[in-house]
């Protein structure tokens, strides 16, 4: 089996610099962790506040932290450095290989989606961000590894798309196309739920807008790490 991950991001238009922050963390004992995390309003107070927070999260987990334990201590973090008065929603997914599971912890308003089984699940369990509230904790979801897993997850700024313009994002949409998606070719899924969203905001952002896809494939292993970056400038 391989591990696959695509992540799409734009900032919110006429605004120069994304309030979001993405990042894959290699775990120590096997396997990778991908966080996002949006930062409070948009622009670069809040770049400042997810970077300060996905930085953070990264080297705990760099140091072998379990993603329950790295979630606490980037929430106390933030709410030490800035005293509770900002925020960040943060969701970390990882393919550990050492518990051969895919965990997911989220911080966030907005649901991840998970296809297994042949089936998807939705998890929207109501949770607080980070940095607010001085008690905070995650929620963990865990399953074991299987061939076809495909996980799509997302900040507001794609959630909330189309809102300007009295339409809305369908999670039935994204339903319907991760039950069709191919799990070992996830970058045209990544590449269509995106150009959906933007459509919505007829493609000027109504806010920073970042998209995780990770997938579990079922092709065959040839013991090669592939990481192919695009970046605008």
């Amino acid at each position: 089996m391989q591990i696959k991950v695509v992540i799409n991001k734009t900032s919110k238009y006429a605004v120069q610099e994304s309030g979001d922050t993405a990042e894959v963390v290699e775990r120590p004992k096997g396997g990778i962790t991908a966080l996002i995390a949006d930062g409070q309003g948009s622009g670069r107070a809040a770049k400042l506040i997810s970077k300060l927070v996905v930085s953070k999260a990264s080297a705990l987990i760099t140091d072998g932290a379990r993603d329950g334990a790295v979630a606490r201590a980037a929430h106390d973090f933030l709410y030490a450095q800035r005293g509770g008065k900002v925020s960040a929603a943060l969701t970390m997914v990882s393919v550990d290989l050492a518990s051969k599971t895919l965990v997911i912890s989220r911080n966030s308003n907005c649901p991840v989606l998970l296809r297994r089984q042949g089936r998807i699940e939705v998890l929207a369990d109501v949770v607080q961000p980070i940095g607010f509230h001085y008690y905070m904790k995650p929620i963990i979801y865990e399953h074991p590894l299987e061939a076809g897993m495909l996980l799509v997850a997302f900040t507001d700024g794609i959630y909330h798309a189309g809102r300007k313009y009295g339409c809305r994002f369908e999670l039935e949409y994204l339903e319907e196309k991760m039950l069709q998606a191919d799990a070992d070719k996830i970058k045209p899924l990544a590449d269509e739920i995106f150009a959906t969203a933007m459509a919505l905001d007829q493609n000027r952002p109504a806010d920073d807008m970042t998209l995780l896809v990770l997938s579990i494939g079922g092709g065959e292993n040839d013991k090669i790490g592939r990481l192919q970056l695009t970046y605008p400038i």
